[in-house]
């Protein structure tokens, strides 16, 4: 989930991954559709901000090293649902399931708000919330047409989206520079005068919207050749290529346009672009940021469909997730998947699309807070088991000690309400576990192991 969000790619047969596309797959999936609005949060605090990214690339670094050393001790399937499963029991196993597929959820209506935004910059009768919630919960719906037709429409979209998504990055992160003002920049440093640790732990949560997906590896560990050798480091260097490309558009982006202006942008990157090339050039910009964006929705709504139906079939989510048409695909779970998107399109509208933008991501990074504590629990037992000397242990607890600070740190600098709400659905797993896990018997997975066609 990413970095925002983009598609996991679809892997069939016996052909796994090397190191090389498993570090393309962790890099595909922090670097989503996100960064084409990460900008605006950013500048919503200023070039301060870069001292956040500071911070957020240490405590990911940390959450990355954990995923990437619990790969090498012990590949598993499932990423956070198995780890938790496996070390701390079924319903803290299903908790993480649930809690990762709700942020998934949300963070599904940030690549959606995407779209909108760039399409509001080529068409600005868009804009105003209800004209643009009523085009999102279209988009929302598009998407789930698409993958009623079938996955092959879904690797078609989500295969170009990426290519096409390589060109405003690139053309921002390596040409921007020539246009990168020092004074724009700097004079930006704190506009709304806040004090530097709040300044900070603001852009530090945001950021984590960034990093997000770093467990990509860990999580498809089973089609990954060699994972002991290969998740670790397909981790840590998709981890640093994403981290720097997430640094270096942002700061561009500052110095370019003043954090003020940037702040109020739907289309961060075709503004930018309009301004050093032409309207010619923002045009190209926000038909490719509007491509990708819409094909990551188009993949991610596959995926948490998918990941609905998985645990479907063991006994911890409705069966109805994992019921099957004629043509093998879980109609029932897409539409239901595409009504819960609209909802939430509509609960979390807002004036502009930048200010829904930054609740939605603030309510996933809240809610995806959760799999990674239980992860360090679990690296902590799974870590230790492994570890034959002090040396060992240390690094554990230590690796541990950041992550658990840096997530507590993410939550403190959050907004209250929506951590609120996000507690209110963190809390709402006590009484769906037993009406979900119906399946389990003695903590095992039940269910027959498969979809059911619909009659």
């Amino acid at each position: 989930m990413g970095g925002g969000h983009s598609s996991y790619p679809m892997i069939t047969g016996k052909k796994k991954m090397g190191l090389a596309m498993a570090t393309v797959l962790v890099l595909v999936n922090m670097v989503g559709t996100g960064i084409f609005l990460l900008p605006v949060s950013m500048a919503s605090v200023g070039s301060i901000s870069i001292i956040g990214w500071v911070v957020a690339g240490i405590g990911a670094a940390a959450i990355g090293l954990m995923f990437a050393m619990l790969g090498a001790i012990k590949p598993e399937a499932g990423g956070p649902y198995a780890y938790a499963r496996e070390a701390l029991g079924p319903y803290l196993g299903f908790q993480t399931n649930y809690i990762y597929w709700s942020a998934n959820l949300v963070g599904n209506i940030a690549v959606a708000t995407t779209v909108t935004g760039y399409f509001i910059e080529l068409i600005p009768a868009l804009g105003g919330s209800t004209r643009a919630a009523v085009f999102t919960i279209g988009i929302v719906w598009v998407a789930t047409a698409i993958n009623l037709a079938g996955p092959r429409w879904v690797g078609f979209f989500t295969g170009w989206g990426t290519v096409l998504a390589m060109i405003p990055l690139l053309a921002i992160a390596f040409c921007g520079w020539i246009w990168f003002n020092p004074q724009t920049f700097w004079g930006s440093w704190n506009p709304h005068h806040e004090s530097s640790w709040d300044a900070i732990s603001t852009s530090a949560a945001f950021a984590l919207w960034a990093f997000m997906g770093v467990e990509s590896a860990a999580v498809a560990s089973d089609v990954i050749e060699n994972p002991k050798r290969n998740v670790p480091l397909a981790t840590m260097i998709g981890l640093v290529i994403a981290g720097l490309l997430y640094v270096s558009t942002c700061t561009v982006l500052m110095g370019i346009m003043p954090a003020e202006e940037l702040a109020k942008s739907s289309a961060p990157f075709a503004d930018a672009a309009a301004k050093v090339i032409g309207p010619a050039g923002a045009v190209v910009i926000a038909l490719c940021a509007i491509f990708k964006a819409g094909s990551s929705l188009v993949g991610w709504t596959l995926t948490i469909s998918q990941s609905a139906a998985a645990a479907a079939r063991d006994g911890l989510f409705p069966k109805i997730f994992s019921r099957l048409d004629a043509r093998g695909i879980p109609r029932l779970n897409f539409l239901i998947t595409g009504v819960l998107m609209s909802l939430i399109v509509v609960l979390t509208a807002s004036p502009s699309i930048s200010e829904q933008f930054n609740e939605i991501i603030d309510m996933a990074i809240i809610l995806t807070i959760l799999p990674y504590m239980y992860s360090g629990v679990a690296f902590l037992k799974i870590g230790n088991l492994a570890g034959t000397n002090r040396w060992h242990h240390y690094l554990v607890v230590g690796i541990v000690a950041v992550v658990s600070i840096y997530c507590l740190w993410v939550v403190a600098g959050s907004d209250a309400n929506l951590t609120r709400s996000a507690m209110i659905i963190l809390f709402a797993s006590v009484p769906l576990y037993p009406i979900f896990a119906r399946g389990l018997q003695d903590g095992a997975p039940g269910g027959d192991g498969g979809g059911t066609a619909d009659k």
